[in-house]
């Protein structure tokens, strides 16, 4: 079901299925809510699933002023209070991810359980060729697979394109890093996914899960920037896992393996003794 909600004057177009506690996938860079839909389906059997559109995607209008990750996270979270929805487990997608993870940050008490999908902590986390897409010909490559979806949708007329088109270039020219030291501080379960052919460098994700207080990697085999779409059921299923949080009992921790091979946590020597890893060692 399709609907509209006022957000601070953005009428932002939304999409809604099933029941149960809220669950909320964000798009990236010229995307719209029909492109969760192999999500929306399955996880709806479960959850109350929303998928809403951005300012200047879509079936969401644009509005005065620039685009910014910060702009974009604001709107996110005047649509979840709009909808009385917090805290809600939430996912972004490419730039989706980035926004989710500002809101994450700014707005922590709206977030229970957080998942970026081909999402990175800044340029750094790029891999080289997607880091040209910023620049020609890889621009006018990204328009040309954007524009014809905008210019079907949008309320504010195919010729608009251009002027949102080069708002999401100055927003990712001018676009800043969020730190490791802010990731540690996320309060909240932190899931990272990719495709392990994707835009993203696996180091870079593994680093963001890592760095987490409670992170989780995920690397979807044979898949690009589109795991979503291109192996929904296994990405539904990993989905499904992180969000009821029914962890698994560890056979081989890595704190044991290290104590196992002499190590503490930073690599220096134990004070030694059986580290009895294995559940049926003696």
């Amino acid at each position: 079901m399709g609907a509209y909600v006022d957000v601070d004057g953005l009428n932002m177009y939304y999409e809604v299925a099933g029941e149960g506690e809220p669950v909320i996938l964000l798009h990236g860079t010229g995307g719209i809510a029909d492109i969760w839909r192999p999500q929306l389906d399955l996880l709806a059997d479960w959850y109350q699933v929303f998928t809403p559109e951005c300012r200047g995607h879509g079936r969401t209008a644009d509005v005065e002023g620039p685009f910014s990750y910060e702009n974009f996270a604001d709107d996110l979270a005047g649509f979840i209070e709009a909808l009385g929805l917090g805290p809600v487990r939430l996912v972004g997608w490419s730039n989706g991810a980035a926004v989710v993870l500002r809101l994450a940050l700014r707005r922590p008490d709206l977030v229970r359980r957080l998942v970026l999908i081909g999402g990175t902590a800044g340029p750094e986390g790029e891999t080289a060729l997607a880091a040209q897409l910023g620049e020609e010909p890889g621009r006018t490559l990204l328009a040309d697979a954007w524009k014809p979806v905008y210019q079907a949708l949008s309320p504010d007329g195919p010729e608009h394109f251009a002027v949102v088109e080069e708002k999401l270039h100055q927003m990712w020219r001018e676009g800043t890093s969020v730190g490791m030291d802010e990731i540690a501080a996320l309060p909240m379960p932190l899931l990272v996914m990719q495709g392990d052919d994707d835009s993203v460098e696996i180091a870079h994700s593994a680093a963001l899960a890592g760095t987490a207080r409670d992170g989780r990697l995920a690397v979807v085999p044979g898949t690009s920037h589109a795991a979503p779409l291109e192996k929904p059921e296994l990405v539904n299923l990993i989905l499904l896992d992180f969000f009821e949080d029914k962890p698994a009992e560890r056979i081989f921790p890595l704190g044991s393996l290290r104590s196992a091979a002499g190590l503490g946590d930073h690599g220096g020597p134990t004070s030694g003794g059986r580290p009895g890893f294995l559940p049926w060692a003696a």
